[in-house]
């Protein structure tokens, strides 16, 4: 059987390598490496894209988080309320401003957070919400914004994996009081090397980030605050500006991948398909499903899981899928001293020993498909 890796970017790259391999070439004959127009177009052409007043450019999405929570001034004392379920940039940026990640658990459903939960969470000191747009499915704004809206807390997205997801017809990372995106490569829009950027209406937001991401400073060599050294290369900026323009109908084939594997998998014993919310607009990073059957340990730390026997079948038959993620955020050994236990949260612990991420990209064959759903039905029926 064919080998099928979890993504492949040379595929990609076959399709756009001449516009890059100019723009980049372009790049390297002006000399100008960092910053410059190059950033400042691509900053002004995504701003447009997300349907924001503002793009501020950065290193990294852990870089855009943590810009965020600095421009919003959470730090010391102040409570962020996040997903139990996610990367841990997401939890590991409230911790390095000083602040507290309150996890609440998510709906088995879509795996992202449970809004019933956030507002239980809810204390004096909660300053923000985080909800992420996990595998590329948003997140019910709607629900988040009025809640953050009644109880006066800021919204920061997380866009890592939904960059051009939409929720009621609005781009995810226009909604929140800031959008945090990251164009690693193998996000919807990832770059050939890593990079970040946050997104937001409010202008004093953004001039803030912009200071913040600049050693403090907005006039060389007078820095009003501690700041950090986070940029996007002017390589990077030009890759993206190429890779913008074919986004939207990236997605549109990622759609139509999922859709696929929907029919193919439907109606398979002791597996659970990923499940689009109707009002949202997914972009399907990820194609996760969750093997629900056979468990024989009701632990998120199970290292002895059916769901891991058939990964293992699958890796043996050619068929790379992915776990993403084994261990929640709330029982991982740097927040022990949080206090949470096993058991507290249990769709975020029952989906970590559950989900299986199939190969996905936009340009996945209906063939390779087929593959995997064959070896995926054989696994589940030895």
């Amino acid at each position: 059987m064919k080998n099928i890796p979890p993504l492949d970017l040379t595929r990609q790259y076959k399709e756009i390598g001449e516009e890059v391999n100019q723009a980049v070439i372009e790049l390297l004959h002006s000399g100008n490496y960092v910053g410059g127009n190059a950033v400042k177009d691509f900053e002004q052409q995504f701003a447009l894209y997300t349907g924001t007043y503002e793009c501020v450019s950065c290193n990294s999405g852990t870089d855009a988080l943590y810009l965020a929570l600095r421009a919003l001034n959470i730090g010391e004392g102040d409570e962020v309320i996040t997903t139990a379920f996610s990367f841990i940039a997401t939890a590991e940026i409230i911790s390095l401003v000083g602040a507290t990640p309150v996890f609440v658990d998510i709906t088995p459903e879509n795996l992202n957070l449970d809004l019933e939960q956030v507002e239980k969470a809810i204390t004096a000191r909660t300053k923000a919400i985080l909800p992420v747009h996990l595998f590329g499915h948003p997140v019910d704004m709607t629900k988040i914004m009025e809640i953050a809206q009644s109880h006066n807390l800021y919204v920061i997205e997380d866009c890592a994996q939904g960059t051009g997801a939409e929720w009621a017809g609005q781009k995810v990372g226009s909604i929140g009081h800031v959008g945090c995106f990251s164009f690693f490569p193998t996000k919807n829009l990832g770059a050939c090397g890593d990079g970040g950027a946050i997104t937001t209406n409010d202008r004093a937001i953004a001039e803030s980030a912009r200071i913040l991401k600049a050693h403090g400073s907005r006039q060389r060599y007078i820095h009003e605050t501690i700041g950090i050294n986070s940029r996007l290369d002017a390589i990077q900026a030009v890759i993206l500006q190429i890779k913008l323009r074919y986004l939207d109908s990236w997605n549109q084939q990622r759609r139509k991948v999922a859709q696929q594997y929907t029919l193919l998998l439907q109606g398979l014993k002791h597996l659970q398909l990923p499940q689009a919310n109707p009002q949202g607009k997914a972009v399907w990073n990820q194609y996760t499903v969750q093997v629900t059957g056979g468990n024989r340990e009701n632990s998120a730390l199970a290292s002895d899981c059916y769901r891991n026997e058939i990964l293992s079948q699958l890796q043996a038959q050619g068929v790379n899928a992915m776990v993403y993620y084994p261990v929640p955020l709330h029982l991982q050994p740097v927040y022990k001293g949080l206090g949470y236990q096993v058991g507290q949260l249990p769709s975020a612990e029952q989906s970590a020993y559950q989900v299986l991420s199939l190969p996905m990209f936009p340009e996945l064959t209906t063939p390779e498909q087929e593959q995997v759903a064959y070896v995926l039905k054989e696994a589940l029926e030895l």
